[in-house]
């Protein structure tokens, strides 16, 4: 009987991470749900998984807390999902910080602890991410997988500092995609805005809308349409150092 992969979903609880983690389990990966603070969330979720999916054993889904400001949790995590699972296929590296400000007012972006925590968490965490999976996935030929934004490939998004993070973010994953053959494969999604709980309670009500109205196909992204990306970059063999832009075609 074939060994059933292995994903790591990092911020995996809710959100984008949650729909993610959902289709891996779908699609016959085992899955370990990183979280930092809402535990129960992350227990509910794993509870969601083993009862949605056919034949899963209670060991094939897992919470683990790790904070993925903290470079010894996240080398910690890897080394539980391996030791619980016994191997690691891929990596979903899915955390990120923000807070918003008026990206067009430089007065409004000048909080250097904006500046320290989105970089911390947009580049950094993925970086460490990686080195601690490295040797995993190159046993597997895996596949690490980070989420970046739309505002990372055009000066766009909640704050200036959020911004130039995730240029910096998408500058690493090539980096990382050259580092890490031949046999590791590093891709990055892009979203543009979606309406997650989080962007619910930080945008102001005319934005979503508004940004609606401007794509060419008058919708916004949804967690689903992202998470089948990120499933499109695991199967797919050569593909390197890409990154998927969704965003219903506003960057047109």
């Amino acid at each position: 009987m074939s060994v059933k992969p292995v994903a790591l979903a990092t911020a995996g609880s809710a959100g984008l991470g949650a729909a993610t983690a959902k289709l891996f389990a779908r699609s016959g990966f085992r899955v370990a749900v990183n979280f930092n603070n809402n535990e129960a969330r992350a227990n509910d979720l794993v509870q969601q998984l083993r009862s949605s999916t056919e034949d899963a054993r209670s060991d094939d889904f897992i919470a683990l807390r790790a904070d993925l400001a903290d470079r010894d949790a996240i080398y910690k995590l890897v080394d539980a999902t391996v030791d619980h699972f016994g191997r690691l296929d891929v990596v979903f590296s899915n955390g990120g910080w923000t807070t918003y400000r008026d990206i067009t007012n430089l007065d409004d972006n000048i909080v250097e602890n904006d500046w320290d925590r989105c970089y911390n968490m947009n580049v950094k965490s993925h970086l460490f991410l990686m080195h601690a999976s490295k040797s995993h996935l190159d046993k597997t030929s895996g596949s690490f997988i980070a989420t970046a934004s739309l505002a990372g490939v055009t000066v766009s998004g909640s704050s200036l500092a959020y911004s130039v993070s995730k240029a910096a973010q998408l500058h690493l994953i090539k980096g990382l995609a050259k580092s890490a053959g031949p046999n590791i494969r590093v891709n990055s999604v892009s979203p543009g805005l979606m309406l997650t709980d989080w962007a619910k309670t930080v945008f102001p009500e005319n934005v979503p809308e508004a940004t609606r109205e401007r794509t060419p196909l008058k919708r916004l992204v949804t967690v689903e349409d992202v998470a089948d990306q990120v499933l499109c970059f695991v199967r797919s063999k050569s593909v390197t150092g890409a990154n998927a832009v969704i965003d219903s075609g506003l960057s047109l």
